[in-house]
C-alpha cells in the first residue's frame, strides 16, 4: 500500500502568494476553506468578453441609473 500524498504546499502557496498576490500575513491567516473558496472562484468558467463600447453605451441608454434611491418616492 502506498503512502497518502502530502499536502501540496508549493501549489497552494503559489496560488495564494502568486496568483492572488496576497501578502504573506493574509495568506497565513486564511483558513483552508477560505483558500479553497478563492481557488474555486478562480476556476469558475469565464462569462465571456466584456461588451464593446457601443454595446455598453446602448445598454446604459436603455437602462440608466436611478436618480433617486429606490423607495424614496414618498413626496417628502
Amino acid at each position: 500500500m502506498s503512502a497518502p500524498a502530502g499536502f501540496p504546499w508549493g501549489e497552494v502557496m503559489a496560488f495564494g502568494l502568486g496568483r492572488l498576490a496576497w501578502p504573506p500575513e493574509h495568506f497565513w491567516a486564511a483558513t483552508p476553506r477560505e483558500i479553497a473558496a478563492a481557488l474555486r472562484a478562480h476556476q469558475a468558467p469565464q462569462r465571456g468578453p466584456a461588451p464593446e463600447r457601443g454595446a455598453l453605451a446602448a445598454l446604459m441608454d436603455a437602462y440608466p441609473d436611478a436618480t433617486e434611491p429606490r423607495g424614496c418616492h414618498d413626496g417628502r
